[in-house]
């Protein structure tokens, strides 16, 4: 069978799998009794080919508006006035142009209109804004502007009531046909017994079908309200917004037209809008336009379009248009359409479905011809196979409907959507653990991870930063806050430079609150920094307004440092640099000495200096250089600023503390089979020292840097990566690698962690993409399949405990339910075949389908995770779904269940001393009770494939509790008072302590059956 599911069933992967593939196994999927349930949770393919289209349109109308607003240059001298004229309503709510204009000047990169409009301060004041300080926060006016303009949402896809989804259930091709053989009975017995009696079995049908459909419709609607509270937690991103002067997080579906929005390297273009002031501005417009040439936006280009990403650089933007409007709210609402990719284990358990829905059809055929031949043979032996009666006619409608339940029960319609069943409940729980999963796929994935590679910043350490040493003019001192006087003795020129330095080179911002009270924004590198330049006593406005910014090239970690060019009061320009100490002290030729003067930096200093890195490094403090060149031959924007000829100012030692679990959960992850590498930017003895402190690095590991890495020949990697366990200066570009020769050539399932936008490549090339809710730009949680919103390691590992849970879970459940497949298929055709007769009804399967679908799936596909879960070996990439565990499990105990079963068939009556007319009756519904409770226990040994001890933790799962109870307590109802609905007959308490004790049996029989070795 696992090799029929991996050559039909095997293609779909958990990430980035083809149209052709998913439309593969859905045209292999003929037996379904609904597919409107069984393909709900699966990807909408003619959706996604409207959105491509789509995206094709957009490219095109871009590509068209580019080369009209280039062409415009030539002739914008030459501007008439538009034709336009302002909406009376516009001009009531107290602005000066309307939406659809506002559209049209953004959307078709329209400079002759902007002109006319005047520009950027001309939209500016009839929107009624300030490109200072934004919008003003009168709540009277912003209502206005809402009404005016519009929000900035995308229409969604209508919330589905309960009753659409027992409509659904309605769907099902099994229920249809009995709800017909039920309609024939009613129609049949009343002609022949009258009212009631006659509508006995018909209504019993009914009832059946009826609470079949309302349970299912109950959990499907339970199911998707789980998604959608999902749905709303992954749509969560906030964005750096000026409104009434004050700069603030807010969420992007609060935003109107008019606002601020500060934009920086990663983020997503939150609505349409105009470039009003930033430095060296990359969009990726590829997500709206499939273009993957980045557009360089500035006052000549000053368009920003939705959706799109900054991939370099940092701006202040005007939103000009919101939600609907833009053409990414047109394309956002079409794509949540499209719905998310099939998991493989949905697509497996679809496969398996199949097969076994074929061999139920077939054996459901043959049961049915062979009760229809006794029948007939029966009339010919007694001579009026002429004369059919009503009774006749009623007996064969039993046959064709115990023929139809038989498909009811073979075709476990349930087995791939009990995958969602668990997948939404481990998604719901890790939620509150502080893990948000976007993609489903990723749960089933995370329980096969063998590799984990980590950021150290931030995940495993805290990312609260301080500047707790520094090295300034060749000095080393510890900074503390007691310690303020320390730098009295810096002389002048270095103080002064070393602040410019601060203050102008950082991506940070410090700005009076609300409050009043004065607030650091920024990195937590940044910060840090700034914090340490205040406390020497700087002042941050006053120093940004000295000097002017005429470049700035954003800290990225290819070049791992980041540069501005200032021009400065006194005239000259000045560059100014910081980043990796090697790397910029390499660039370095000069270094101010502790006397204030600027001298040549000799062999000795530079030993001096990469001594104290090395020792800043091995106390496991971040190191940072910071230094600069006066540019006396001048500079031009255009050209990158100076790689070298720099002067050295000084290093500073940054504290970033190990997070307090992180150790326990290394260890955890060890124990679990789970290798756990770092991977980070930083110098190979910080990394080292922080490797050691969280027990990654061992005395057999290997710790390397990236520039090493990349020289290494394909042969040399063989035998080192399996012994890596940090790589320091590393580069996006090497974490890609690691990560790809980890899952090509080690066969390894591989969960990376990222934040930056340059990660975006290895979180997509990973089986597991782990962004950072925190520290994680916009651009690494849209490549990422989980968002760690703690950015905390221990919750990485919790995500492993989670996967490995579902996974486990879904095996007991499709171990429990193939049980009551096989036997409820052999009882019901050895019986046909042997007897003449089927011991279980149409109603009575029906109930056992409910139990081992619907109520099964929710009673073991929510067992929560235990700690034993990471004291097991990962499944990994080759592990077989259905294992030799299971097959030994399901085949022993359904051989015991038959055994069981036919032995009742064959012996009861003379074991209860059974006769007269109802003994045919009491027998059968001795059967039906004992199955029933076959199943129950057999539920209960289902909880653990391979561990005797099934009742550890029983108690903790409310919901196994809550479902085992009302199933004894229906299948009492149905025995002692539904005798008439169900073709049952009260039991003697004799003959319930015999049903309850070979369910029971099954239990040690369980045991036993795992103490066989497989």
């Amino acid at each position: 069978m696992e090799n029929y599911l991996n050559e039909n069933f095997g293609g779909v992967k958990a990430k980035h799998s083809s149209d052709e593939v998913l439309q593969k196994w859905r045209q292999l999927c003929r037996v379904v009794k609904n597919p409107k349930r069984r393909f709900r949770f699966t990807a909408n393919l003619p959706k996604r080919n409207e959105a491509a289209a789509m995206r094709r349109t957009n490219q095109e109308k871009l590509r068209v508006a580019v080369l009209v607003s280039k062409a415009a240059f030539q002739f914008i001298q030459g501007v008439q006035p538009s034709d336009y004229t302002v909406p009376e309503e516009v001009k009531a709510a107290g602005f000066q142009i309307c939406a659809d204009e506002l559209g049209s000047i953004v959307e078709g990169h329209d400079v002759k209109k902007l002109k006319f409009h005047g520009g950027l301060d001309g939209i500016a004041e009839k929107l009624s804004t300030s490109v200072g300080n934004g919008l003003d926060t009168d709540t009277e006016s912003l209502n206005r502007r809402v009404d005016t303009f519009g929000i900035n949402k995308f229409a969604e896809s209508a919330t589905r009531g309960f009753l659409v989804f027992v409509w659904e259930a309605l769907q099902d091709m099994t229920l249809m046909i009995l709800g017909v053989c039920a309609f024939v009975s009613l129609i049949v017995g009343i002609a022949m017994e009258g009212w009631p009696k006659g509508a006995h079995d018909g209504l019993g049908i009914v009832a059946s079908i009826l609470l079949v459909v309302f349970v299912t419709a109950t959990s499907d609607y339970r199911q998707s309200l789980q998604f959608k509270d999902l749905d709303k937690e992954k749509k969560k991103i906030s964005i750096q917004v000026t409104r009434n002067g004050y700069r603030q997080k807010m969420s992007i579906y609060d935003l109107l037209p008019g606002d601020i929005v500060h934009l920086s390297i990663g983020d997503q273009v939150p609505a349409d809008g105009l470039f009003v002031s930033g430095f060296s501005v990359l969009i990726d417009e590829s997500s709206l336009t499939g273009e993957s040439e980045p557009v360089m936006v500035s006052t000549e280009n000053p368009f920003l379009l939705s959706g799109t990403k900054v991939q370099d650089g940092s701006c202040k933007m005007m939103v000009t248009t919101v939600g609907m409007r833009t053409q990414w709210g047109k394309l956002m609402a079409t794509l949540s359409e499209g719905g998310d990719d099939e998991t493989p284990l949905q697509v497996k358990l679809n496969g398996v479905a199949t097969i076994i829905g074929k061999i139920g059809l077939f054996f459901a055929i043959v049961t049915f011809a062979v009760l229809v031949q006794s029948l007939v043979g029966r009339k010919l032996r007694e001579g009026s196979y002429l004369s059919w009666s009503g009774d006749d006619a009623l007996e064969l409608l039993e046959y064709f409907a115990v023929a139809v339940t038989i498909v009811v029960v073979a075709v476990p319609e349930g087995l791939p959507l009990a995958v969602t069943l668990s997948l939404a409940f481990a998604m719901k729980k890790m939620m509150n653990d502080k893990a948000l999963v976007r993609h489903l796929a990723a749960c089933e994935t995370m329980g096969s991870a063998t590799s984990i590679c980590s950021d150290k910043t931030g995940t495993l350490t805290t990312n609260h930063m301080t500047v707790v040493k520094s090295c300034i003019c060749l000095n080393v001192k510890e900074v503390s806050k007691e310690n303020k006087d320390l730098f009295s003795d810096l002389p002048d020129f270095a103080l002064k430079t070393l602040l410019q330095s601060i203050f102008n080179n950082t991506g940070g911002e410090v700005v009076i609150n609300k409050d009043g009270k004065r607030e650091i924004l920024g990195t937590p590198t940044d910060t840090a920094i700034l914090e340490f330049a205040l406390s020497l006593g700087g002042e941050f406005q006053a120093e940004r307004q000295a000097a002017k910014l005429v470049k700035v090239e954003p800290f990225n970690s290819t070049k791992k440092r980041m540069g501005v060019v200032l021009e400065l009061p006194e005239g000259g320009l000045r560059a100014h640099t910081k980043g990796a100490s090697e790397i910029i002290l390499a660039n370095c030729d000069k270094v101010i000495n502790s006397n204030g003067e600027i001298v040549p930096l000799d062999e000795a200093s530079i030993n001096r200096l990469n001594l104290v890195i090395n020792e800043f490094a091995n106390e496991a403090l971040r190191t940072l250089c910071l230094a600069y060149q006066e540019l006396e031959s001048g500079f031009s924007p255009e050209n990158s600023i100076p790689a070298s000829g720099y002067t050295c100012i000084g290093i500073v030692g940054i504290k970033d503390p190990v997070r307090p679990g992180v150790k326990e959960s290394v260890a955890v992850c060890r124990a679990a089979g789970i290798t756990v590498r770092m991977v980070t930017g930083d110098n190979i003895n910080t990394a080292k020292a922080i490797a050691r402190e969280c027990g990654i690095l061992t005395d057999d590991g290997i710790a390397i840097e990236g520039p090493d890495f990349r020289e290494k020949k394909q042969e040399e990697l063989l035998e080192l990566i399996p012994k890596i366990q940090v790589m320091a200066r590393s580069s996006p570009l090497d974490k890609h690698t690691l990560v790809k020769q980890l899952r090509t050539t080690f066969n390894e399932v591989v969960a990376v962690t990222g934040d930056g936008t340059n990660d975006a490549p290895a979180l997509h090339e990973a089986d597991i993409g782990l962004a950072m809710g925190i520290a994680g730009t916009e651009v690494a949680k849209e490549s990422a399949d989980v968002i760690i919103l703690d950015d905390n390691f221990s919750t990485i590992a919790t995500v492993a405990k989670w996967g490995r849970s579902v996974y486990i879970n879904i095996q007991k459940f499709v171990q429990f339910q193939l049980t009551v497949n096989v036997v409820a298929l052999i009882v019901n055709f050895s019986s046909a075949c042997l007897t003449g007769s089927a011991p279980l009804t149409a109603v009575q399967l029906l109930w056992v389908n409910m139990i081992m679908d619907t109520l099964g799936a929710l009673a073991l596909a929510t067992e929560p995770p235990n700690d034993d879960l990471m004291k097991r070996s990962p499944v990994g990439r080759t592990g077989n779904f259905i294992s030799n565990v299971m097959w030994r499990n399901i085949l022993g105990q359904s051989l015991y269940q038959f055994v069981v079963i036919w032995f009742l068939q064959a012996k009861g009556k003379a074991l209860f001393g059974l006769d007269g007319p109802d003994s045919d009756l009491i027998l059968n519904t001795l059967i039906f009770n004992s199955f029933v409770f076959c199943q129950v226990f057999n539920e209960v040994s289902s909880r653990e494939m391979e561990e005797i001890n099934v009742f550890k933790g029983i108690l903790d799962n409310y919901v196994f509790v809550a479902v085992l109870g009302c199933t004894v307590f229906f299948q009492i109802i149905i025995i002692e008072f539904l005798g008439t609905f169900a073709n049952t007959s009260p039991l003697t308490y004799s003959q319930w302590f015999l049903s309850v004790f070979v369910g029971f049996l099954g239990m040690p029989i369980a045991a036993g059956l795992k103490m066989i070795p497989v």
